[in-house]
């Protein structure tokens, strides 16, 4: 069975592209309606709204494009998949949320300054005042399957679509206080919505480069995975996890896990095959690498540096792990890996400290000692 089929990638390509779909036809049949609404009625506002409405039945073919291709088989050219691509749907997406807020700002700019009179009548505020109502429908709808089957582009698309019916609803109020004042906000109201549509598109934008450059990974993924490999009564303790995306719900890692030095090659390489394979069907990560740790069991002395180490490690501010200790009397070697945080003000001056304290309590002992990275460290 293809690792496609066993993590549902079938399943989730055809649900985003039927979700695509219903968006796409929903959006070209508000389009139409209220651009004929708002050329009748010189409604600037409406006729931006139309615009808009366009634009998200592109980012619909544009979320099924994107699909199609993420969904490629793996190559020699990209042994990972194609699975990012999805990540660049989805800029693309913002992209023209964006184009569309800054054209509508353009169009509401020239009302302002050459005004029409609105010519409401009630057909066209019913269909607006239902257009309010799909939208608010497709937006919740699309953007609930979005964060189910983890797709950016639709979630995208959903959060536009409830915009979209803000926007819609604003421009009935502007229809209500000029059939009640004869005050027309048509176009000032116009550039209110650009100046939304180009903030959502910005915050779109930046929220998906920011993915594409590589976020650290989830920290609960991260949680579970070591919980599942701590779980074996061999492991006493999983280290320095390193996962890497290529798209939604597809990570490759590497791990380092502590186990006692009375462990064979053999008994060792079952262990770690175990582990791959109970990683894999539990949190559907590929581990492509797993390094080992081995610590003292028959030496008590060793066992107590082990204790006094770690004192002197972690009293130093900013040290938030230490790992992987071994020491080697023969060779008068002290190993071990620190993990020091990313809010340290110098990480390596952190390193420096630690180095200076342990070894003015092991003079006669050369130190290993690795400076590692925790890339699943919570932020505030």
């Amino acid at each position: 069975m293809k690792i496609e089929e066993i993590n549902g990638t079938k399943s989730r390509d055809a649900v985003i592209v039927k979700t695509s779909v219903i968006g796409i036809l929903a959006n070209i049949f508000l389009a139409a309606f209220k651009a004929a609404v708002g050329l009748t009625a010189h409604s600037i506002a409406i006729v931006m709204d139309a615009v808009n409405n366009l634009s998200d039945a592109a980012s619909s073919v544009i979320t099924i494009v994107g699909t199609k291709l993420a969904g490629k088989e793996p190559d020699k050219k990209h042994p990972f998949g194609y699975g990012r691509i999805e990540y660049l749907s989805a800029m693309i997406i913002s992209i023209l949320v964006l184009y569309a807020g800054v054209t509508a700002f353009v169009e509401s700019v020239k009302k302002i300054i050459s005004p029409e009179t609105p010519d409401y009548s009630a057909a066209a505020l019913i269909i607006v005042a239902v257009a309010v109502l799909v939208k608010i429908i497709l937006g919740r709808y699309v953007k609930r399957v979005g964060e189910k089957v983890n797709s950016d582009s639709l979630v995208n698309s959903g959060e536009d679509a409830t915009l979209d019916s803000v926007i819609s609803a604003s421009t009935l109020v502007a229809a209500g206080i000029y059939l009640i004042f004869h005050i027309s906000l048509e176009a000032w109201l116009g550039a209110v919505i650009a100046a939304v549509i180009i903030k959502s598109g910005i915050g779109m934008l930046r929220e998906t480069l920011s993915k594409i450059l590589g976020e650290r990974a989830d920290a609960q993924l991260a949680r579970d995975i070591k919980a599942t490999i701590n779980g074996y009564p061999e492991v006493s303790g999983a280290y320095d996890l390193v996962l890497h995306n290529y798209g939604p719900d597809a990570y490759n890692g590497s791990v380092h896990i502590e186990v006692p030095d009375t462990l064979s090659a053999d008994d060792l390489d079952k262990l770690l095959r175990r582990i791959a394979v109970d990683v894999y069907k539990q949190h559907h990560v590929i581990l492509t690498a797993i390094g080992v740790y081995s610590y003292n069991t028959r030496d008590p002395e060793a066992a107590e540096a082990r204790e006094t180490v770690s004192r002197l490690v972690t009293a130093t501010p900013d040290v938030l792990q230490m790992h992987g200790f071994y020491l080697d009397k023969a060779e008068k070697t002290l190993r071990f890996d620190i993990v020091v945080s990313f809010d340290a003000k110098d990480r390596r001056q952190v390193y420096r400290e630690v180095c200076e304290s342990v070894q003015k309590q092991y003079p006669d002992y050369t130190l290993q000692v690795t400076m590692d990275t925790d890339f699943s460290e919570e932020t505030e």
